[in-house]
């Protein structure tokens, strides 16, 4: 399976300016665990994730005065399309980090996560041990 099949195609795509509350409710109501700050400005593509703004509460910051460019990963390892969900595994796993951005040529086209992984894993594992 390619992380294309498994990745979600619905990214969320906040600025370095957005507070971490804003950027914690966004991801919230969309479910998601990260989000794409995009600053052309400075880095170009980052990613935010639940992590972030939970090491930011658990040092006492103000979620109202941090910023989501603060706490932004800019030393991201982006995946392809075609990478194989291995190879997006091994990529988390040795990385210590558990969502990939998704590109198609220098465009987000999505987000893998463990979860999303994990999600189509399951069945074929499944399938397998009942065919055994």
């Amino acid at each position: 399976m390619l992380v294309r099949d498994a990745m979600s195609t619905v990214v969320l795509t906040i600025g370095p300016a957005h507070t971490l509350r804003q950027a914690a409710r966004l991801m919230a109501a969309r479910r998601v665990g990260a989000a794409v700050v995009l600053d052309p400005d400075t880095y170009g593509l980052g990613i935010l994730t639940e992590r972030d703004v939970l090491n930011s509460l658990g040092l006492g910051q103000d979620p109202d005065h941090e910023t989501a460019g603060t706490h932004t990963t800019t030393d991201v390892v982006f995946a392809a399309p075609t990478w194989t969900l291995e190879d997006a595994a091994d990529a988390m796993s040795h990385g210590g980090f558990r969502h990939l951005i998704v590109l198609e040529g220098d465009e987000p086209a999505g987000i893998v996560s463990v979860r999303d992984i994990i999600r189509c894993w399951a069945p074929v594992r499944r399938q397998a041990a009942t065919m055994a």
